[in-house]
């Protein structure tokens, strides 16, 4: 046991310098503003797609929040794509239509044969029938801020980008789920914007992206990646990069921050979470899998130390120091996160969640290798 707590205790020291890192790069991301005072207006069409099944509960706030855009509505064209959906979300979409709105039924456009990919599938046929130059990508349960397409479109039009990733936060309930969500997810979301400032690996989350639509078409768009259910971002980002590796970018602005609800049970957050951790079978990018796997066995470690604590409790006090070291490895790091994201609040409750992550990343990263999953009321392989 002398031993292994030794091992553990320099995986620590290792991934102090892997989150210092990614702590430094996030800190070294310029903040991106709107010009207020722009002489020249926008000219930019976008289209923003929306895959939405059983939605019914949420899509209207998401275009509630897209019909109040700063943004020229007479160059907004919003798809939303209904994946056979059972309740009332295309009755609900439909009323909708005359604020540049435009349903479309997936079942129109694919054969009977069931397929792995719906989401990617959804977003394919809303592309295809597009007719703006910039694709902007969200999800039906997300609320987008008073700036969000101006903010991309900004940025594009000042970076020449082909594809951006930009920021993500969950938000909504008090809960122990709700709060654990919240922080972990700004985490997760601080190293995306890292790395993909310092163009390392490619990382985004699909309830926030853009891209060129013509470059999208130059790289045959989800083909090659469609035999994998996730994916729709980070599989897709990679066809990206691997053409243009110099013009994928990270928006780091908070006028850009996509709120999306947390998961409501942990049945749900864990199939959401082992559904992302499955498509790390796509990723050509074997560095940041090798990275992933290294925070995995990190958490498998301090799980097996718990467990051999139960035949000598005077470990104990091993395991207590290895989680302290850890969370305060992570807290600068976190908390610099919390205020970006508006979750300062939420900081009281970090050291003691850190043994609920623990587990959560050795079952999310165990089950993720496995073929299968519910979402969405849908078996997915």
């Amino acid at each position: 046991m002398v031993i292994f707590f030794y091992i553990i205790l320099i995986f620590l020291l290792a991934y102090a310098i892997m989150i210092d890192f990614y702590r430094r790069s996030w800190n070294q991301i310029p903040d991106f503003s709107i010009e207020k005072n722009r002489s020249n207006r926008f000219e930019s069409k976008v289209t923003i797609i929306i895959p939405a099944r059983n939605e019914e509960a949420s899509i209207s706030s998401c275009l509630n929040s897209l019909k109040a855009q700063s943004y020229p509505s007479s160059l907004i064209e919003i798809i939303v794509i209904n994946d056979h959906s059972t309740d009332r979300t295309a009755e609900i979409v439909k009323a909708y239509s005359a604020n540049n709105v435009r349903l479309i039924n997936l079942e129109e456009y694919v054969d009977q044969e069931p397929i792995n990919s719906y989401k990617k599938k959804s977003i394919e046929v809303g592309i295809g029938l597009s007719s703006a130059e910039w694709i902007l990508c969200t999800d039906a349960d997300c609320i987008l801020p008073f700036e969000w397409i101006e903010s991309l479109v900004s940025f594009f039009e000042k970076e020449k980008s082909v594809f951006i990733a930009a920021p993500v936060r969950i938000f909504g309930g008090k809960s122990l789920l709700s709060v654990f969500q919240s922080l972990d997810f700004a985490c997760l979301q601080g190293i995306t914007g890292a790395v993909v400032f310092k163009k390392i690996h490619c990382m985004c989350n699909g309830a926030n992206l853009a891209y060129e639509k013509k470059i999208f078409s130059e790289i045959d768009g989800f083909n090659g990646i469609d035999q994998l259910a996730s994916g729709d971002d980070m599989l897709l980002m990679q066809k990206f990069f691997d053409h243009y590796p110099d013009r994928i970018s990270f928006l780091k602005s908070q006028e850009a921050i996509v709120t999306t609800d947390p998961a409501q049970s942990w049945k749900a957050f864990f199939n959401q979470r082992i559904r992302w951790a499955s498509k790390t079978r796509g990723y050509k990018d074997r560095a940041l899998v090798w990275n992933m796997f290294f925070v995995f066995t990190i958490n498998l470690f301090l799980g097996i130390f718990l467990i051999f604590c139960c035949w000598n409790p005077y470990w104990l006090l091993g395991f207590l120091f290895l989680i302290l070291l850890k969370s305060i490895l992570e807290f600068p790091f976190v908390k610099t996160l919390a205020g970006f994201f508006g979750l300062s609040k939420r900081l009281k409750y970090f050291f003691f969640l850190q043994p609920l992550h623990i587990f959560y990343m050795i079952i999310a990263g165990l089950l993720g290798n496995f073929p299968g999953y519910e979402w969405k009321g849908r078996r997915v392989k």
